[in-house]
């Protein structure tokens, strides 16, 4: 049977993404497979971090104990997990790490110093070496639960817990020359943890955090150019809420996934609909107790969200939003031990990836992607296409390696639709982009057998 199979295979190649929005042949097409080694990291890890850079090459940002905790960012080569400059770069052992990639590309990390009594530190790797942000341990006092982002300017923000204003949440920009507060200093009621950061639609950073004032629940601010204030009422969760995770729609709703005390700590998701915080789905969806849950939208719109599922013997589970239910992505527990600092990502074209602490390999850095079982047939490089400028304004320049014939080159926006195609025969063609809104999209390059994507910023 074996053999039949292969023969097919060579008689009748695989076709991917020949089609636009193509979709598997079945569900069976489709499988958990680790990018790369599992385990790939020099020993174990804890706070992994996530994130593409654009030309959708996955970067993990970790605490390494194979540097005495410090700082280290691994990118995977398309064969490899390598060292993104030097491993353990920080100047002394880190917690909290997040990384955040640029508009322009390039990876950030922030994290709590040790190097620099517990304050918060921002360093960017330049493609030499990591660089500080401003000033090393740049925080008024020491922080607790660092989030890093990036307005649509390309200004990092950071949020975390703030020692020096009794644990409250606090949230800082780099102006281009110093870290500054946005707002006040420890604008919360009380003490916070599980600070999560991100921003609207009109350019607004928004904060999420378990509220110590309001018996641990759900809390959501938003800045609104002076002060901080809520959205909708404080302390919304039906009960404590630890491991929130805060992202904004496409529509510009912002939903918030956690632990839900009130729901025997299974993963809840709400979502402010402009007067009230109402759950999505059913609350307590998880089999069981959910940790380090971690919420994220599709390139497509769809909320997944992540977690270390109890349910099954504390691996990784991955689930979305249907419209209806929240259902398993693959298999429900599907690492191959149990998990912890579970972080999620998406690829360009939509394929969730996951990263974690992985206790079936000795608690060293393991990645996984959610992808066809086809994955190393006629599969395009990234290398095969690149684009320039990038950010662009008005027109970009795609150029492919190898023969552009039978190709089709279109841009798509994050819900997946399809603003722009053109059938190509050079190699190098220009593409009008002035027509489109500012924002973030697909290049995508198709051919009878095979498919390749990158990321496009239109400023």
């Amino acid at each position: 049977m074996k053999k039949l199979f292969y023969i097919l295979l060579i008689v009748f190649p695989v076709v991917v993404g020949a089609q636009q929005n193509w979709v598997p042949f079945s569900p069976a097409d489709y499988a958990w497979q680790n990018v790369g080694n599992a385990g790939f990291s020099a020993n174990g890890v804890e706070y992994n971090s996530l994130a593409f850079n654009l030309s959708g090459q996955p970067y993990v940002a970790f605490e390494d104990l194979a540097y005495a905790g410090r700082a280290s960012v691994m990118k995977f080569d398309g064969t490899n997990w390598v060292n993104v400059g030097n491993a353990g770069f920080s100047a002394g052992s880190v917690d909290f790490t997040s990384l955040a990639i640029s508009p322009s590309g390039e990876p950030y990390v922030a994290f709590k110093d040790w190097g620099n009594s517990g304050k918060a530190t921002v360093m960017k790797f330049d493609g030499t070496n990591w660089v500080n942000i401003g000033n090393a341990g740049f925080s008024a006092s020491a922080v607790f639960c660092i989030s890093l982002t990036f307005n649509s300017s390309g200004q990092p923000f950071v949020a975390y817990s703030d020692e020096g204003s009794l644990w409250k949440a606090t949230v800082m920009k780099f102006d281009g020359t110093n870290w500054v507060n946005v707002g006040n200093a420890g604008f919360s009621a009380g003490d916070v943890d599980w600070t999560s950061l991100a921003f609207g639609q009109a350019g607004q950073p928004y904060i999420v955090f378990e509220d110590f004032g309001n018996s641990k629940k759900a809390t959501v601010m938003k800045f609104n150019g002076t002060n901080w204030v809520s959205v909708g009422n404080v302390g919304f969760s039906a009960g404590q809420a630890d491991y929130l995770s805060l992202a904004i729609s496409s529509s510009g709703e912002p939903y918030v996934a956690y632990s839900d005390w009130g729901n025997f700590e299974a993963a809840t998701v709400m979502k402010f609909n402009g007067t009230d915080w109402i759950p999505i789905g059913n609350a307590g969806f998880s089999r069981t107790v959910a940790e380090w849950t971690i919420l994220v939208f599709s390139p497509f719109g769809q909320p997944y969200v992540a977690y270390k599922d109890f349910g099954n013997a504390g691996k990784a589970t991955l689930k979305k939003f249907d419209g209806t239910n929240w259902v398993n992505i693959g298999n429900a527990g599907f690492s191959a031990g149990e998990v912890w600092f579970t972080s999620l990502a998406f690829s360009p074209i939509g394929q969730p990836y996951v990263a974690y602490e992985d206790g079936a390999n000795s608690q060293m850095a393991t990645v996984m992607k959610y992808d066809s079982v086809y994955w190393g047939v006629s599969e395009l490089q990234a290398s095969r296409l690149s684009l320039y400028p990038n950010p662009a304004t008005d027109k970009i320049t795609v150029e492919i390696s190898g023969t552009a014939e039978g190709s089709n080159l279109s841009v798509l926006n994050i819900k997946g639709q399809q603003l722009i195609t053109r059938q190509i025969t050079e190699p190098k063609t220009q593409l009008d982009i002035s027509c489109l809104p500012q924002g973030v999209y697909v290049v995508k390059l198709t051919n009878p057998k095979s498919v390749a994507t990158t990321k496009l910023i239109k400023q």
